[in-house]
């Protein structure tokens, strides 16, 4: 297969930056958003510097790396990457990470940046439903921002060509490109954070390349990585979601919803955010040789789940969550009276932001402590069984 099998889906080449470039920059929503980052630097300079990128990796550590350091000093208490479990000497070799949702967004940008800051050779190919592309200039940037399109707007019948497609192109990137990829363990976010991946995602992985099961899947050289975010600046907007489906189960998003919840992730604090990386799966994957095909996409998806769930960072709110939504004080010893009254009085000022004209409180408020609570939970839950 060559890059050109890909055309539709892969992010832009080099040579086809300036052309993207052009109608960017031609576009007055996007001019607006980042003059808005850049109100320092004039307009005219700022297209300079963005016409003097010569790939994807340059414009992203020239343009979209400052921009991200800025919002996390506005909008986080820092974030960081434990990447202990990936020697020094292997940060040249080219990984699929898949991971926990959090963000739409900034889950895969902060990973480029911490990427580059603990010495990885370079950032990632992100893959991104093309749902979340409203906008023309949206797309766009997403492709010259090394992204490449999952469709999921498509029928039944295309769905398996898609995937296949899908599959071979992330082989191709890690084999060929040697890239790095970024891809969420599940397709949207876990709104509850009960973090679980699903094997659909497994075995699109493994339609591609070439051998065994076993080979493609270790071909693709998977890092899971637990992403832990202490606050959530979407937590109201996903609870009041759930009161929406529970009200009406034919409820669905519209693309200003998407919208809102890309740019409130976005913009929104998020107190203290941590990634962690877990030891690649290449490393215990032969174990499952042997196992019937379903049990073992099953068994894989436990595997990667626990060593997200190991390697979550669980902040004191968290154990106040889970007391509060249990009714226990099994995690008092984790906090202090101080971060419990902290927590309800920001839990309240969540619920309060929520808009509906059948408003649940309990229901929201359960809501809200059950998204807050699962990290616990299920590390809880793993680090016993372990």
């Amino acid at each position: 297969m060559n890059i050109h099998d890909f055309d539709d889906i892969r992010p832009f080449l080099p040579e086809e930056l300036p052309a993207a470039f052009d109608s960017l920059l031609a576009d007055p929503q996007f001019c607006g958003i980042m003059m808005s980052f850049f109100k320092d630097v004039p307009f005219e300079v700022l297209k300079q510097q963005i016409y003097a990128c010569k790939d994807s990796l340059e414009l992203q550590k020239k343009i979209f790396y400052p921009l991200i350091k800025q919002l996390l000093q506005k909008c986080s208490d820092g974030a960081s990457l434990n990447c202990t479990a990936i020697r020094e000497s292997r940060r040249a070799d080219s990984y699929t990470f898949i991971s926990n949702h959090r963000d739409i967004v900034l889950d895969a940008g902060l990973l480029d940046v911490l990427l580059i800051d603990n010495g990885f050779r370079t950032t990632v190919e992100i893959a991104i439903g093309d749902n979340l592309l409203i906008h023309p200039w949206i797309k766009t940037l997403v492709r010259i921002n090394k992204s490449f399109i999952v469709k999921r707007s498509v029928s039944m019948r295309e769905l398996l060509a898609s995937s296949k497609q899908m599959s071979e192109y992330m082989h191709f990137a890690i084999n060929e490109k040697h890239e790095n990829i970024w891809i969420a363990q599940r397709e949207g976010r876990a709104k509850d954070s009960d973090d679980r991946t699903q094997e659909s995602v497994l075995k699109m992985m493994a339609m591609g390349g070439s051998g065994s099961v076993i080979d493609r899947l270790k071909a693709l050289n998977i890092v899971p990585i637990a992403i832990s975010y202490e606050y959530d600046p979407c937590d109201f907007l996903k609870a009041k979601e759930f009161q929406q489906k529970r009200d009406n189960p034919d409820f669905k998003k519209s693309k200003q919803d998407d919208l809102t919840n890309m740019q409130t992730g976005i913009f929104g604090y998020k107190g203290r955010v941590q990634y962690c990386m877990a030891s690649t799966v290449n490393t215990w994957i032969d174990e499952l040789a042997g196992l019937p095909k379903g049990e073992f996409f099953t068994t894989l998806a436990h595997h990667i789940d626990r060593a997200i769930h190991t390697s979550y960072t669980i902040y004191p709110i968290n154990y106040v969550a889970v007391d509060l939504l249990q009714g226990t004080q099994d995690f008092t010893h984790c906090y202090t009276p101080d971060d419990k009254q902290r927590f309800e009085q920001y839990l309240q000022s969540r619920l309060d932001l929520i808009d509906l004209p059948n408003k649940d409180e309990d229901f929201l408020r359960r809501s809200m402590l059950t998204m807050y609570a699962n990290p616990a939970i299920n590390k809880r839950k793993t680090v016993t069984k372990e």
